[in-house]
């Protein structure tokens, strides 16, 4: 593999605008490179997530899903670029499925938190949604892949569940909702 950094300072961007993948410049304050910079909070929250214990099967599937992420990073780049596939989606709600199948069935919203991991999950979860809608609004401007607005809406709830496996993981009870508590 051949350098792909060799320079971190360019300068380029000191006017405001910033280049994209395929040579273009854009303001950094375009609708693209708002969306770009979601899922690259999206995916640094998860990292912060992964600092906690685990559980290995979540943690693989977590660090798959960093991967996805600099995939859809690199698709959102670069204007015309479909790099997330099918497969990386079906892969996706495969684990969504499993993790859930594991899990006692909600009869309540749960409050975010618990865990230390589990607190950073429902952080993350939280970005991934902003995430989606930056890249929702990208594609009224520009169409984007209906694949990665999938893909992101999955990752939700892959997240929500992972808080819920985060918990159970470190020994802590997910704490329910209790409507009209302070009323």
């Amino acid at each position: 593999m051949s350098d792909r950094l060799t320079q971190i300072t360019t300068r380029g961007g000191d006017d405001g605008s910033t280049g994209l993948g395929d040579g273009s410049r854009v303001g950094k304050d375009s609708v693209r490179i708002h969306a770009l910079g979601e899922v690259d909070e999206l995916n640094s929250s998860i990292g912060v997530a992964l600092a906690e214990p685990l559980p290995p099967a979540l943690r693989d599937a977590l660090v798959r899903v960093q991967n996805d992420l600099f995939d859809l990073g690199g698709e959102l780049c670069i204007p015309g670029r479909e790099a997330l596939t099918e497969a990386q989606l079906a892969r996706l709600e495969a684990c969504v499925e499993a993790f859930n199948g594991e899990l006692e069935p909600l009869r309540e919203f749960i409050l975010p938190g618990g865990s230390r991991a589990a607190a950073a999950l429902h952080v993350a979860r939280c970005v991934c949604r902003r995430a989606e809608r930056a890249v929702v609004a990208l594609d009224k401007a520009e169409v984007i892949p209906a694949t990665s607005i999938k893909y992101l809406n999955r990752l939700s709830d892959l997240l929500f569940i992972g808080s819920r496996i985060a918990n159970r993981f470190a020994g802590q009870p997910d704490v329910l909702w209790q409507p009209g508590l302070n009323a």
